[in-house]
This record gives structure tokens, C-alpha cells and sequence, in this order.
């Protein structure tokens, strides 16, 4: 091996060890980061990622309006076309003063060249008509609904941010995942089946914000009904081993009393009223599925707005 093959070669043996010892030296910074991962509740890291979303969101409502405000029409066709204007489940639309939907990157792209004013969402909502109206009078709002996510193919509530630039209004939105009616009956058999089996160890996985009893914002809770005492709670674990009884829902209605008395007399049953959403952190409407396992009353809701 001459001079040079021998320089080759140590400078090869150097930059390999290096690259060992910077690779040793980030393991625990990797696995530190999995650790946070893994031990970050579901609940508020769906919250984090609705925040994010949000502020995705309004950027790129920015970028449009900017691009719109330079280019006009071009900028319209730039928003139907896969790129900088489509970013998962967000897009861009436009409509018109008069109501004509002017430019879609998602599901409303069927209705380019409509009027729209007179559709509503899947809750009868007319969302078209009331962005034109808030936009004609304050010139940028925000509006919720209810529309197909073309992601998961899923009917689900939407947040839209928009601004009216001459005659035309662009508008962005993100979608809030929400639970469904079967997910809660499903989750609140699995927990039913897990309280009748060993209700003190279903007790504790019902309160562990990263367990398999938490999905979406759907979460178990659990009370005993002799003495009206929690004994699990998936969203506020402080609740437990407090006394339920007097717990009424911001209109005074005493749901705990109503659950007892559904789960006395019928073994099982449901009950609509309204409760905060631990992942939107609002008040809403909620409808909750309530059982009697043992001297137990297990219960599992959805929020259906």
C-alpha cells in the first residue's frame, strides 16, 4: 500500500469511528424522544394537533390571499391543482359575491361553476350563505360546519377561516376528528366486559390517558351506585373518589341523578346533554350510553357538536 492508499485509509478509519460515537451519543436523545412520545396523553396531543392544524390553517389562508391579490385568475386554477395550495386534509375554495363557487382543492371541487348559496351542510346549515353574509359585512370571519373530509371519507366538523378580497371570498378550513355513535357502543362494551372481569384493574386503565380505553375524544367513566362515588374518569382523573351526585351539566340538568336512575330501572339506557370536549376544550352537545356492570355505573359519550 503506498503513502497515499495509507492516508485514504486512516482518513476513512477516523471519519467511521466519529460517526459511531455521534451516532452512540444521540441514542439517548432518540430514545428520550420516543419516551415523551409514547408518554404524551392521546387527549392532549389531539388538542396540540387541532392547534396546529389551526394555525396551518390560517397560513395558508394568508399565502392564497396574497397569491390570489397577485394573480387573480391565475391563481384560482392554481387552487384546483395539486401543490403548494393542497396540504393534506386543507385546501383552498372561492366563491363569489353572487354565490358561485370559484375554485376548490377538495370534495367542493363538484361545484365549481354553481351557485351555492342555497346548499347546506349535513346538518341542514347554510354555510355558503351565512360565509357571504358575514363576509360582506365584516370582510373576513369564521364559520363551523359539518362537511366529507376527502382524506378518511369521513362526514366530520370543520373550522373555516375567510377573507373577502374584491368580489371574492377565499376560504380555508380544518377538520376536528370526532368519535361516532358506534365507536362510543363499542368502547363502552370493551369496558363493560373489562369492569365485570376485574373492575379495580379496569378502574385504573380507564384513567390512563395513554391506555386503550381513550379514542378520539371518547373516554370511559365509571361511578359506583350505592354510594354515587367516581371510580374512573378517562378525562378528568382528579374526579375520582369524589361524590357525583349533586354534578349537574352547565344548564343544572342533574345528569348523574338521570344515569342512575336510567341503569336502576332499565339495566342500560342514554342520555343527551351538554359537557365539555376535552379535545376542542368547549362546552357541546353530547349523548352518553350508560350501563349497570355489578354495582357499577359505566358510561362512554360522544359529542355530536
Amino acid at each position: 500500500m503506498n503513502i497515499e492508499s495509507k492516508t485514504v485509509s486512516t482518513l476513512l478509519k477516523i471519519c467511521f469511528s466519529r460517526i459511531i460515537l455521534v451516532s452512540l451519543a444521540l441514542i439517548p436523545l432518540l430514545a428520550a424522544g420516543t419516551a415523551s412520545a409514547a408518554n404524551t396523553p392521546p387527549l392532549k396531543t389531539e388538542a396540540a394537533n387541532i392547534q396546529n392544524d389551526a394555525k396551518r390553517a390560517k397560513e395558508l389562508l394568508d399565502r392564497a390571499v396574497a397569491y390570489y391579490e397577485e394573480k387573480k385568475d391565475q391563481a384560482l386554477a392554481a387552487f384546483n391543482r395539486q401543490g403548494e395550495f393542497i396540504q393534506g386534509d386543507l385546501y383552498v375554495y372561492a366563491i363569489n359575491t353572487t354565490g358561485v363557487m370559484l375554485a376548490s382543492g377538495g370534495s367542493s371541487s363538484v361545484l365549481i361553476d354553481r351557485i351555492v348559496l342555497g346548499l347546506s351542510d349535513m346538518d341542514g346549515k347554510p354555510i355558503f350563505k351565512e360565509m357571504l353574509e358575514i363576509a360582506q359585512s365584516k370582510g373576513s370571519g369564521t364559520l363551523e360546519y359539518r362537511w366529507l373530509n376527502r382524506v378518511d371519507r369521513k362526514v366530520e366538523r370543520k373550522v373555516t377561516y375567510f377573507k373577502k378580497v374584491g368580489d371574492v371570498i377565499i376560504a380555508v378550513g380544518y377538520y376536528i376528528p370526532r368519535a361516532s355513535a358506534e365507536q362510543a357502543r363499542g368502547l363502552l362494551d370493551k369496558a363493560s366486559i373489562a369492569v365485570k372481569n376485574d373492575s379495580k384493574g379496569a378502574f385504573k386503565a380507564f384513567g390512563d390517558l395513554s391506555g386503550k380505553y381513550v379514542e378520539d375524544d371518547l373516554y370511559v367513566f365509571a361511578i359506583g351506585i350505592d354510594d354515587l362515588r367516581f371510580r374512573a374518569h378517562g378525562a378528568t382523573p382528579r374526579l375520582v373518589g369524589s361524590d357525583a351526585k349533586t354534578l349537574t351539566d352547565p344548564n343544572g340538568k342533574p345528569i348523574i341523578q338521570e344515569m342512575i336512575a336510567i341503569v336502576k330501572s332499565k339495566g342500560q339506557g342514554e342520555l343527551g346533554y351538554a359537557w365539555r370536549n376535552p379535545v376542542t376544550n368547549k362546552i357541546e352537545k353530547k349523548h352518553t350510553y350508560v350501563r349497570k356492570v355489578d354495582n357499577y355505573l359505566v358510561g362512554v359519550g360522544y359529542y355530536t357538536r
